[in-house]
């Protein structure tokens, strides 16, 4: 089993959740987040004072999924939550030991 977690722009999950849902990856966890890579925040203006917005809004997707799935995931992923401009976000993949479906018991791939 992989886990795949994805750091992108807010206004690009609906796209990525339906390209996830068309390969056949039936859940996803979503946490909203904040952070900057090489983009390092922006500058902003309100009531004519200029401020440093450091952390910009992203959100966090997590997925477990067979090992076969793994790569089409991300391709999808990638895919469809590019927009060809700095902060898209970032792809993690890492391998997983075992899951365990709190509600049956069942384990591993079952569980998934």
């Amino acid at each position: 089993m992989k886990k795949i977690e994805a750091i992108i722009k807010p206004f690009k999950l609906d796209e990525v959740k339906e390209a996830l849902h068309e390969i056949g990856v039936s859940g996803i966890t979503v946490t909203e987040a904040r952070g900057f890579g090489r983009q390092k925040g922006h500058t902003e203006l309100y009531r004519g004072a200029e401020y440093v917005v450091d952390f910009l809004p992203k959100v966090k997707l997590e997925v477990v999924i067979a090992d076969d799935q793994a790569e089409r995931a991300v391709e999808a992923i990638a895919a469809a939550a590019q927009t060809g401009r700095i902060g898209d976000g970032k792809i993690f993949v890492s391998d997983i030991a075992s899951a365990i479906r709190i509600r049956t018991g069942e384990t591993n791939d079952d569980a998934v």
